[in-house]
């Protein structure tokens, strides 16, 4: 299990995100905006848009806001114009990372995560320096304590998932980008209740870290995801989950 779904799970158990509404309905809003005015505020034939609208929805932001968002982009009303740009480096111990943003004003984003990743014992790299270790893909988890194992692995095989994996506490369903959706709306017609779903980057291959070096490189992914034109952050990681939990309580 990547570091970046891991800890996402975690945050997503304890709640972490409704402390942080706010932000997240920025971000949220940004993804609309930016995906209708790229693909067009249908949501019937834009994927990205309708991804953006349904996580928008699981995070119970008004519908107003969401429709809002869509004019924006089309241009039916006044808003700011965000562009896409990926930033690739390396956190403690030679994680990989790879930052999303959607900004209007790269220069100045560029300099944040610059000093962000420098600040946390980490450093910007060239672009290619890391993508190659990350595939992109469908991903959705679910708390193993609260769904029978076999009976997502059945479902999510039958429905077309590529993979399906688990640990002491989460189960990972891995599908083609493409499929996604598909696989999610048949958990979805059941009623299951997952605690992450998403298109992702997973990482290849992963790096484990321990002590002073796994507290700094989940310091490292909280300030990056508190930045304002931050939408994602990736990593290879390898934090066990006792480990990850008791640094998330802050023991």
């Amino acid at each position: 299990m990547s570091g970046h779904s891991k800890w996402s799970s975690i945050k997503h158990k304890k709640g972490a995100a409704d402390a942080k509404r706010g932000k997240i309905f920025t971000k949220l809003i940004k993804e609309i905006t930016t995906a209708a005015r790229l693909g067009g505020g249908n949501p019937e034939s834009n994927a990205r848009l309708r991804l953006a609208i349904a996580q928008a929805k699981s995070e119970n932001m008004p519908k107003d806001n969401i429709d809002r968002a869509i004019k924006k982009g089309i241009g039916a009303i006044e808003g700011e114009s965000y562009e896409e740009y990926t930033y690739e480096g390396y956190g403690p111990g030679g994680v990989a990372i790879l930052v999303e943003v959607l900004t209007d004003n790269k220069k100045r984003t560029t300099a944040e995560i610059r000093h962000i990743l420098s600040r946390m014992n980490g450093n910007m790299g060239e672009a290619g320096c890391v993508s190659w270790l990350f595939n992109k893909k469908g991903y959705i988890s679910f708390d193993k304590k609260a769904v029978n194992e076999d009976e997502i692995m059945e479902i999510a095989l039958e429905a077309g998932a590529e993979d399906v994996t688990s640990d002491e506490n989460v189960i990972e369903v891995i599908t083609d980008p493409a499929d996604f959706e598909k696989v999610k709306k048949v958990f979805d017609s059941k009623g299951l209740q997952y605690m992450v779903s998403e298109i992702s980057m997973i990482p290849q291959t992963s790096v484990k870290l321990e002590g002073k070096n796994a507290e700094t490189m989940l310091k490292l992914m909280e300030a990056l995801e508190d930045s304002d034109d931050v939408q994602k952050v990736y990593a290879n990681f390898d934090i066990s989950s006792e480990e990850m939990e008791r640094i998330a309580a802050g023991k």
